[in-house]
């Protein structure tokens, strides 16, 4: 796999790749070049498939499968789906006259340089003048709207939709729908503009300016940097133990139970 400016291949990231970049570079070494396996908390895995099945079910829904067996089987599942169908049954019953496109689990790739920038929005609904981008969350708690702005799922998303149609960045928007949120639905909504367009333009090619160079070293047996982008980021990382700076400082390796996902 080459990622330099003289490679033929391309090197597909998403929104998750570009979290840990900016998180820390080390990291994104880890985890994607070198594919080191730390063993996930259970409570973690079971979350993860919990949510896993609950984007299933609302893919099925939206295309019309039956998924009444599914909820029987799963009390929370059937509270969430029956949650989101009573506050938001906008979402299940569409307005077929007004909305030109719709679809579930929608891929859309833009080409930046020697790279494929991915995404896959739980629910693309695009209507004549405007675009909305779904996403279901199933996190016990919801972030602060502040830090879920910051995250790269939030720009990148709606920047490749902008880079990708004839849409204004001013008719974009994007909703999260955190379905256990301290256990009551909960929405947090964005709207984009042109401003926002070119600010996280000029900030994806900073990123992918420094992925190349360290891509570079690292193929000279240089490690990628440790840059944590805040205080507490060591804290969690599962990699932590693997890094010079926190051996020299006899840490230790943090308790599973401590380790964090990265949300979204």
């Amino acid at each position: 796999m080459r990622i330099s400016s003289t490679s033929t291949d391309l090197f597909r990231l998403s929104q998750g790749h570009l979290n840990v970049l900016v998180t820390c570079p080390r990291k994104f070494q880890n985890s994607y070049l070198e594919q080191l396996n730390i063993p996930i908390n259970p409570e973690q895995d079971k979350d993860r498939n919990l949510g896993s099945q609950f984007h299933l079910l609302m893919q099925q829904q939206e295309m019309n499968l039956p998924i009444d067996g599914f909820l029987k089987a799963d009390e929370k599942l059937e509270k969430w789906v029956k949650d989101i169908n009573i506050l938001a049954p906008e979402i299940f019953k569409p307005d077929l006259d007004k909305q030109i496109f719709r679809e579930s689990e929608h891929n859309r790739t833009v080409q930046i340089g020697d790279y494929l920038i991915t995404v896959v929005y739980d629910l693309l609904i695009a209507e004549k003048e405007t675009a909305q981008i779904l996403d279901w969350k199933t996190y016990h708690h919801a972030p602060k709207k502040e830090d879920l702005g910051k995250n790269w799922q939030t720009k990148l998303y709606m920047y490749v939709l902008a880079k990708t149609s004839d849409y204004l960045p001013e008719n974009i928007s994007m909703t999260y729908w955190f379905v256990q949120s301290q256990k009551n639905l909960k929405k947090i909504e964005f709207n984009y503009d042109s401003k926002q367009h070119q600010k996280i333009e000029q900030e994806l090619k900073v990123i992918l300016n420094n992925l190349t160079q360290w891509w570079e070293k690292y193929q000279q047996n240089q490690p990628f940097p440790q840059e944590p982008a805040y205080s507490q980021a060591c804290h969690y990382c599962q990699y932590s133990v693997l890094c010079d700076k926190l051996e020299n400082s006899a840490k230790t390796l943090p308790k599973l139970a401590n380790i964090e996902e990265i949300e979204i």
